[in-house]
């Protein structure tokens, strides 16, 4: 990632030997509707008291995260505009990846376990695969925002997840026969203090039950440097957010698995004629529904899981101040017959539909049968129009047009 947002970075590293070098200015880029932006900024920081107001390093003669920053908030409009950002945009602006925001509230989570089962193991999957992860307690007032619970977790602040792993239970050989395993989440707080102090916290007794070998190789410390490790159903009892972030690999010579990526531009536009409109609004408006955008595409295996992303135009970062309204954005997934090739011209069988929100993305992520099926992108209520970028990903080609 860092390679990509910060390209020739060795080139742009201070240099004492070669000061005259030295221009002033650096050069950054982020993933922005389908493309790579380039982003140039000068040296100078915000600061006071002689210190940097927002983004620093613990390292004061370092400063690539500040400088960052500033691009980052260049190309949104102001720093501004980043006060309260929404996390699972920024981290595809920095990947060029699929952010799935997750709701950790919805359903029976906490009481379900095969249900954290099956997130744990899509979090091991993504993480497994270089992806990026961050979770957050989710704070209801503004006086509720870094409120410290007594477990010493903070509310509002976005963790970055550095470590999913099934943690082996024992000690001595007979750990090494035991199937016993723990699973196992390790984060950061990002201002760098303020841990878990609960089961698994750096200087629990619960470290007893594993080896001292297995502890070295996790990186287990008794610092307080905002890292910690939680076990994976208290992970579940008290964050409310998670964010899955998958980078996107569709490169045949990886040895992780590759992607069939479809990227599609389109536009709602409006029209009079309901056979040229193309903003019909969601599915509540059956009579206009139809006229949306349509794009089909091929589940060609007996199953295959399906990534689906929609994002629009960000009109935050097309304002000055970085406070543009974001039109309220989905899409319906629907099944047709495997000879169709024209447009429907009546609502088929519903298979799913994504969140509408007045975000800048929204994702679903969707395990299908083989057959032939429609993505209608929409806006919430129809006479909307702007651009968006559909973005599908399948296990192999699936010919969307």
């Amino acid at each position: 990632m860092g390679r990509v947002v910060i390209p020739d970075w060795k080139d742009q590293e201070w240099d004492s030997k070669n000061a005259e070098l030295y221009a002033g200015i650096f050069h950054f880029r982020f993933w922005r509707f389908g493309e790579w932006v380039d982003v140039v900024i000068d040296d100078r920081l915000p600061t006071a008291n002689g210190q940097l107001i927002y983004c620093h390093s613990n390292d004061s003669n370092e400063f690539w995260s500040a400088l960052v920053e500033k691009a980052y908030a260049k190309m949104c409009g102001c720093y501004e505009a980043l006060d309260g950002g929404n996390t699972a945009d920024a981290l595809v602006d920095f990947t060029g990846g699929i952010s799935e925001p997750l709701d950790l509230l919805e359903g029976k989570l906490r009481e379900d376990e095969e249900a954290r089962l099956q997130l744990f193991e899509r979090a091991l999957k993504v993480h497994s695969r270089g992806g990026l992860i961050s979770c957050s307690i989710r704070a209801n007032s503004q006086a509720d925002m870094e409120a410290r619970l007594a477990c010493g977790l903070v509310k509002g602040h976005a963790y970055a997840v550095t470590d999913v792993r099934k943690v082996r239970l024992g000690t001595g050989l007979l750990a090494f026969f035991k199937s016993e395993k723990l699973n196992m989440i390790r984060m950061r707080n990002p201002w760098g203090q303020k841990e878990w102090n609960g089961a698994w916290s750096d200087s629990s007794e619960e470290w007893q039950k594993v080896s001292k070998g297995e502890r070295e190789r996790l990186g287990v410390t008794v610092q307080d440097d905002g890292e910690f490790w939680m076990d994976f159903d208290d992970f579940c009892k008290y964050f409310t957010d998670l964010i899955l972030c998958r980078l996107i690999n569709t490169s045949y010579l990886s040895i992780h698995k590759t992607w069939e990526e479809e990227v599609m531009r389109g536009a709602w536009s409006r029209h009079d004629d309901p056979l040229r409109n193309r903003s019909g609004g969601c599915i509540n408006h059956k009579a206009s529904f139809i006229q949306n955008p349509q794009y089909v595409f091929d589940v060609k295996k007996p199953e295959d899981e399906v990534l689906i992303c929609l994002q629009q135009e960000d009109k935050k970062s097309q304002s000055r101040d970085g406070r543009g309204e974001n039109m309220t954005i989905g899409f319906d997934l629907q099944r047709v017959e495997l000879n169709r090739i024209y447009r429907m011209h009546s609502i088929q069988k519903s298979m799913g539909a994504s969140v509408y929100i007045n975000s800048r993305s929204v994702f679903m992520r969707k395990d299908l049968k083989e057959g032939r099926y429609v993505v209608l992108p929409t806006t919430f209520d129809p006479g909307h129009q702007g651009d968006f970028l559909l973005r599908i990903f399948t296990d192999v080609p699936s010919a969307c047009k």
